[in-house]
């Protein structure tokens, strides 16, 4: 029993769009398999409205057939069922009533094979669709694509994705999915050997996908930098953003924090040695206020008390001069009043 490949090319970003099938030769010997089949598939269309991946099997001993489909980590529950839904009809239309068959879209997959089945590895090879157009004499374009395949063997094993990563190194945009039942070691080995194949048998066509049995990955390189191009959840690049975000909102409050220990630090070199005039010192307080998140209200007060304090300590205040603060603080307390 052997798989028969056509090739679907995705011609847009369209999650439901066909990518390709893979139909077993051999037909159904059992004619309640039929039923069994629509059993398998009724429950996994349903159980795609809640989880992006989902394994069963339907039927028992011999005509038993397991099944599973795959979401695109980047999609929704929702979008997932509207995606898995579709295959069974495909399914029926492209391959028929066979043994065994998988119909790959561009947000999901669906497979199955009856009892008995011949079983393959994970990183057995499926399927490749490599552009035309080359990156011959681009600058650096092999050590970007190498760079960026790197970054996804660690992204699936290492993120919180659910074994999916997206994300651009310079040029290069890059995304990874593996079957929802890998382990994290195993989904990085079979990126992996994707990533490997994608060399071998893309070259330097300036995209491809790369298909395995248990995972896959597809990469574009972008010489003038990665666009911003809109895919079924939003932005293709929105996790990949993510990281960057972080990174600037990390810098920013560190930037924050040094700056108010600054204010701080003059703050407290003002009040030891009143080495800044009245309008200075204004200045510093108002923003160690604004930044420190301190109420401005009594600023005056502070700056006036601070001034009479010192000269007291000189011995250079007299009497009308303390007459004169406390009535500006007694009028300030009437304001307040």
């Amino acid at each position: 029993m052997v798989f028969a490949s056509f090739p679907f090319a995705i011609t847009s970003a369209d999650f439901t769009n066909l990518v390709y099938k893979g139909c077993a030769s051999q037909k159904f010997q059992n004619p309640s398999s039929s039923q069994t089949l629509k059993s398998l598939f009724d429950s996994l269309v349903l159980q795609s409205s809640q989880k992006t991946f989902f394994s069963t099997t339907s039927g028992e001993g011999q005509n038993a057939i397991s099944g599973l489909y795959q979401c695109r980590g980047d999609l929704t529950t929702s979008q997932c069922n509207s995606c898995v839904k579709k295959i069974p009809n495909l399914v029926s239309k492209l391959c028929g009533e066979v043994v065994a068959a998988r119909v790959q879209l561009g947000g999901c997959y669906l497979r199955y094979e009856i009892a008995g089945f011949k079983q393959v590895s994970g990183t057995e090879f499926l399927f490749k669709i490599c552009k035309s157009d080359q990156a011959s004499g681009s600058s650096g374009f092999e050590e970007k694509r190498d760079s960026a395949f790197a970054m996804v063997e660690n992204g699936v094993k290492n993120g919180t994705g659910g074994l999916f990563y997206a994300g651009t190194y310079q040029s290069v945009y890059v995304l990874g999915q593996c079957e929802g039942d890998l382990g994290t070691g195993d989904c990085g080995d079979c990126v992996k050997s994707a990533d490997q194949k994608a060399k071998t048998e893309c070259g330097d066509s300036i995209s491809g996908q790369i298909y395995l049995q248990k995972c896959y990955i597809n990469y574009s390189y972008y010489p003038n930098g990665v666009p911003s191009i809109t895919s079924s959840s939003g932005t293709v690049g929105s996790r990949h953003h993510t990281q960057r975000t972080v990174a600037i909102a990390v810098g920013g409050l560190a930037a924050f924090g040094f700056l108010v220990v600054c204010l701080m630090f003059v703050r407290q070199l003002m009040k030891k040695h009143g080495d800044l005039n009245a309008s200075q010192s204004r200045q510093v307080n108002v923003l160690y206020s604004y930044y420190s998140g301190e109420k401005a209200n009594d600023l005056e007060q502070i700056i006036e008390g601070m001034r009479w304090r010192k000269k007291r300590e000189n011995g250079s205040e007299n009497e009308s001069g303390d007459e004169k603060l406390r009535g500006k603080m007694r009028e300030k307390d009437e304001r307040e009043e």
